[in-house]
């Protein structure tokens, strides 16, 4: 009997899919989608403000370095494109509409995995941010005339692109799946690095850009607007063909990686672990836990090393100046928080049945679990920093004071935030799979955007304490917002004391 695949086959996908959708809909309280339907409409008004409103900016055609903008746009397609592959590797391929013991009593075929996790790409703040940052600065530099036409081919490519990365990601997940496999992954990681550092040092990057493909992005869209309408079409077509063959030939490598055991996650579940001594102090004892638990979940460690690499290596191949490195660690943070922290007590899972019931007091495992949490944060955003100073020159006192201090106010700012949302909204999470987030996507998704606006905001007002020649300001202004996040974090500890609500949670993320 053949096992090829076949249309039946994907026809059959994607009225699972549907189903699946459905089952997750009717599953929400009513206060749930009605929120969803207001975070959809805030998104296409967003989408809609990114695509018209830079266009009507200004007044005058040219707009100025609306050439420079122009050229620096096939550098940033290739830099969404890599981005999104980078988020498809290191989620395992993509995110899972359904999770993966649920699927059991339920199993998904690969073709419907493949299918939703190409639905849920694109519901992460960072797609979104590249996307508008895309569509805005081709709607700044072309104008307002036909602006539908130059920004058709943006959009396409946006789609084309992370149908790529969807199917580069399962190849590799199919790769770290294998004999071997997680060697060779790391051989490949290692060998890229290399050759990406060795490019920046050789001075031959911007030469390199200069012959992307994506090029081709700024001739469609210089096309439409200047009525060269079959060249025009033509671009159209190629785009919309690579999207629905990338689409659909992903589903080879998904089917491929999915049917192969996940060695990572067994070798950690069946892994034997000493015994050592025992501490000296119970927030010692829940501080050796938490950052096992840390350790030993594998979306974490993929994605902790994802995050302290790549935005440092974005700064240094961007070559940063040092009042510009204070955005970094916000996003750092953000990022960090997205991994666990926003849903920071299902780390332990059904665990938290038996930590709980340890005879240790309540406000030292909020302790433990918070200073995990923040050395999470500043472990990453010192990585990241650490990389952009490399080109950056020498600091300032101003710049270098602005820096450290930007980097531990987001970091417990963060923190603050995420243990009140991990008390307010708790929820039922496996982090043993690689592909698993601490919270559904579409929560994800409402959490990163409150996360990045809050510390963007806060790494711009850093920014500008930098290029002021007074370092005890910008200290005076960290000591304050430092001292408000510290009040945000005691009144969170405040409700964990709280029995009725450490069992409510308990109970839920224990399910």
């Amino acid at each position: 009997m053949s096992t090829a695949l076949s249309w039946t086959e994907l026809r059959s996908g994607h009225q699972d899919l549907g189903a699946l959708l459905a089952f997750r809909a009717a599953s929400l309280p009513g206060s749930a989608r009605w929120r969803m339907r207001l975070g959809g409409a805030a998104v296409l008004l967003l989408t809609a403000a990114a695509v018209v409103g830079p266009a009507y900016l200004g007044g005058e055609t040219p707009r100025p370095r609306s050439g420079q903008l122009l050229a620096v746009l096939p550098t940033m397609c290739l830099g969404f494109l890599t981005l999104a592959i980078f988020s498809a590797v290191a989620s395992a391929g993509g995110r899972e509409i359904v999770p993966r013991e649920e699927a059991v009593a339920f199993p998904v075929s690969s073709t419907t995995d493949h299918l939703g996790a190409l639905l849920l790409a694109p519901l992460n703040i960072a797609w979104f941010l590249q996307t508008w940052t895309l569509l805005g600065v081709t709607s700044y530099a072309l104008g307002p005339a036909r602006w539908w036409s130059y920004e058709l081919p943006v959009v396409l490519w946006v789609v084309a692109a992370t149908t790529l990365a969807q199917a580069v990601g399962w190849m590799v997940e199919g790769v770290r799946r294998g004999h071997h496999g997680i060697a060779v992954f790391r051989l490949l990681t290692l060998l890229t690095a290399l050759t990406a550092g060795g490019l920046i040092l050789s001075q031959r990057l911007t030469a390199l850009l200069d012959r992307s493909p994506t090029t081709w992005i700024l001739t469609w869209a210089g096309d439409g607007q200047s009525g060269r309408w079959e060249s025009w079409g033509t671009g159209i077509a190629v785009l919309v063909v690579v999207a629905v063959l990338a689409a659909v030939l992903g589903i080879v490598p998904a089917h491929w990686a999915l049917s192969r055991p996940m060695r990572e996650e067994l070798r950690l579940e069946s892994g034997n672990h000493a015994a050592r001594r025992t501490p000296g102090s119970d927030l010692m004892m829940m501080l050796r836990i938490d950052r096992a638990a840390v350790r030993r979940s594998v979306p974490l460690r993929r994605g902790l090393i994802v995050l302290a690499l790549v935005p440092g290596a974005v700064a240094l191949a961007g070559d940063l100046e040092w009042r510009m490195l204070t955005i970094l660690p916000g996003l750092v943070a953000s990022g960090g928080a997205l991994l666990f922290g926003v849903n920071t007590w299902c780390l332990d899972g059904r665990g938290a049945l038996w930590r709980n019931s340890l005879p240790v007091s309540a406000r030292v495992a909020f302790l433990s679990r918070s200073v995990v949490l923040l050395e999470v944060l500043l472990c990453s955003a010192a990585v990241t920093v650490a990389l952009s100073a490399l080109r950056a020159g020498r600091p300032t006192a101003p710049e270098l004071t602005a820096l450290v201090c930007s980097t531990l106010v987001v970091s417990v700012q963060v923190v603050a935030a995420g243990m009140r949302w991990s008390i307010a909204r708790p929820f039922a999470v496996d982090l043993r799979s690689a592909r698993a987030t601490p919270a559904p996507p579409v929560v994800m998704a409402a959490y990163s955007a409150r996360l990045a606006l809050s510390t963007t905001v806060t790494g711009l007002v850093f920014s500008g304490l930098a290029q002021v020649d007074d370092v005890a300001l910008a200290g005076g202004v960290a000591l304050v917002l430092l001292l408000w996040s510290a009040w945000r974090l005691e009144r969170a500890a405040q409700r964990w004391d709280d029995p009725v609500t450490r069992s409510r949670v308990v109970s839920v993320v224990s399910g």
